[in-house]
């Protein structure tokens, strides 16, 4: 017996950080990886000092390319936080959908900004434990 869905894995085995039981949209299921990442790094520093968000962008583009082979039941979403704050753009959207349909089920229009504020949260810790 299978415990884990299948068609969540990567070529190398790997997989996703989470996945909702619930159909998000289409009757496909979300799934999401998340990753933390450094402007100020040698790689991304030169992206950084043009644009903020850049760092958060490329890394969101590598996790794209890195599940490209992930089923098609599933949407992916890849979460990328810089360090100093920024989300990448689909981060941004995936939130702001969210945050509007706990809004339409609670009936409080507070609720995404709720979300936006605990993720945040999350990742002011993500950095001082990255640090």
């Amino acid at each position: 017996m299978t415990k884990e869905p299948s068609g969540l894995f990567r070529t190398d085995g790997k997989r996703p950080d989470g996945l909702t039981l619930v159909p998000l949209q289409s009757g496909r299921s979300l799934c999401w990886d998340v990753t933390v990442t450094c402007p100020l790094a040698e790689s991304y520093v030169t992206g950084s000092a043009r644009e903020a968000g850049s760092a958060a962008e490329l890394a969101a583009s590598r996790k794209e390319e890195k599940y490209a082979n992930i089923g098609s039941q599933y949407l992916f979403a890849p979460i990328a936080v810089e360090t100093l704050g920024p989300l990448n753009t689909s981060a941004y959207q995936l939130f702001g959908n969210l945050g509007r349909k706990i809004s339409l089920s609670s009936g409080d229009d507070r609720e995404g900004a709720f979300l936006f504020q605990s993720f945040g949260a999350s990742a002011a810790l993500q950095r001082c434990l990255v640090t």
